[in-house]
């Protein structure tokens, strides 16, 4: 059996290397081998070729062909795997069972063809970002076993909306996918939130996915305040479209989460400060918090009146420059 591992790739950095030697030291079951193929797409920090030189297939594209879902579908046409794991370039396995833990899940069930598991943060990452991924995913699954979604034949033509959460919820930056079921549903060519409607695609048409608790990558990001409006502002409007939420911007909403983020931050924090983890040595804490989640809701509130905003108001709020 064939794995294969697929890496969208721009100026990785270091951590490019360091996820590529992670991949390279996985331990696999027993006749089952593993591809590693990698799409650069205008990389000018030496990414590809530090790449080659660890024995990883790359290929390059114009910057400008890049796009999530269009390729991705790209990686999965040129790889050969009947599984197929895609890594974003800065999440990096945890340890050498990730990819077998990944691969496992599609033993669970015939009609599994998404796999995916969680981020934890990095050592540097701020106390808001890593407890915000900490409660994501122990939402999913808080037995901390793995958890399987599928719709049943008259769910299928649910609105979008209800599949907001856990149940429609997938990611590629530590997800795999079943080829023979991307033949039949692949990505959708869109420039943001590719593996949401990808999970409600394959949910629509009988597939199952199954949540791995125990497949962790460490993947995070400490951004400036600056930088958290304009993420936020992608990812809302990306949320806008997919799930057609009429309430996502609605400001005293959005006032009542910072509140409720800021809280459960300081609980947190006391929380490990009793444990001996000394976060709240930090009396500048409160302050990072309230800034923290205060810039995502303004960027969430912007974000869900996009298409209102004047004529190039929108690229230049966009982390990713979309317009």
């Amino acid at each position: 059996m064939l794995i294969s591992v697929a890496i969208p790739v721009r100026n990785g950095g270091r951590l490019l290397l360091e996820l590529a030697d992670a991949v390279a030291g996985q331990s696999l079951p027993q006749g089952v081998s593993c591809e590693v193929v990698a799409c650069d797409s205008g990389s000018r920090d030496g990414s590809a070729e530090a790449l080659r030189a660890r024995g990883v297939e790359v290929f390059a594209i114009a910057s400008e062909a890049f796009s999530h879902g269009g390729t991705r579908n790209l990686l999965m046409r040129r790889t050969r795997g009947e599984l197929v794991a895609f890594l974003t370039q800065d999440a990096v396995p945890a340890d050498a069972g990730w990819l077998r833990r990944l691969i496992a899940a599609f033993e669970l069930a015939p009609d599994v063809a998404l796999a995916f598991g969680p981020y934890i943060a990095r050592d540097d990452a701020s106390p808001m970002v890593r407890r915000e991924l900490a409660a994501w995913f122990a939402m999913l699954a808080p037995d901390g076993a793995p958890r399987i979604d599928r719709l049943a034949a008259g769910d299928r033509s649910l609105p979008a909306g209800s599949l907001y959460g856990a149940r429609g919820y997938f990611t590629d930056a530590n997800g795999c996918i079943a080829r023979a079921a991307w033949e039949r549903v692949p990505f959708r060519n869109v420039a943001y939130a590719e593996d949401h409607l990808l999970a409600h695609d394959m949910l629509r048409a009988g597939f199952a996915k199954v949540f791995v608790p125990a497949a962790i990558v460490l993947h995070s990001h400490d951004y400036s305040p600056l930088q958290w409006i304009r993420r936020s502002f992608d990812e809302a409007r990306a949320l806008r479209d997919v799930y057609r939420l009429e309430d996502l911007g609605d400001l005293r909403r959005l006032a009542r989460g910072v509140r409720g983020s800021v809280a459960a931050d300081m609980r947190d924090a006391g929380g490990r400060q009793a444990a001996g983890a000394g976060v709240l040595a930090d009396p500048m804490l409160l302050a990072r918090s309230l800034t923290h989640h205060g810039a995502r809701a303004l960027g969430t509130a912007l974000g869900a009146r996009a298409t209102q905003l004047p004529d190039g108001i929108a690229r230049r709020l966009s982390l990713e420059r979309r317009d």
